[in-house]
């Protein structure tokens, strides 16, 4: 069996593919950006809110039932995850704008081309631009200038 044929040789050539490693890279860097608005949430803005709210979300929760064993209902930790997921949003928006409106200032727009048709002024039908007679109706046409 050669190497390049078989399942693995199938399974390598998907694997090398240059989407596939774009795809890799990009959920590594996107965890490592998750652990950032991570951070900037639990460590900067929710103590902020505190400050204003007179609450840490992380502390709010609700005891379901009696005893040690009751559950506990942490919905502190869902607006905290609620937020995250806000932020993290808003952020890549900004990004993808920002990335967005450069790429369209540096890309080149094709010039139009030049015309290589014209109008006949008596039968309205296109016409090669350097035509002298209508070759759909016969009239002479005048010289462009």
């Amino acid at each position: 069996m050669s190497k390049g044929n078989g399942f693995l040789g199938e399974f390598k050539k998907f694997i090398l593919r240059g989407n596939v490693m774009d795809m890799a890279v990009g959920v590594i860097v996107g965890g490592a950006f998750t652990a950032i608005v991570t951070s900037l949430n639990q460590d900067i803005l929710t103590p902020l809110l505190g400050l204003v709210g007179g609450t840490d979300f992380s502390d709010l929760y609700v005891v379901m039932g009696e005893g040690e064993t009751a559950p506990v209902l942490m919905y502190g930790n869902f607006i905290t995850a609620v937020i995250n997921f806000l932020i993290t949003a808003f952020v890549i928006f900004c990004l993808i704008k920002t990335i967005n409106t450069v790429s369209d200032k540096f890309s080149k727009k094709p010039e139009p081309a030049a015309p290589t048709t014209k109008k006949c002024p008596y039968c309205k039908t296109d016409i090669a631009l350097d035509a002298s007679r209508c070759p759909h109706c016969t009239s002479m046409l005048e010289e462009s200038k």
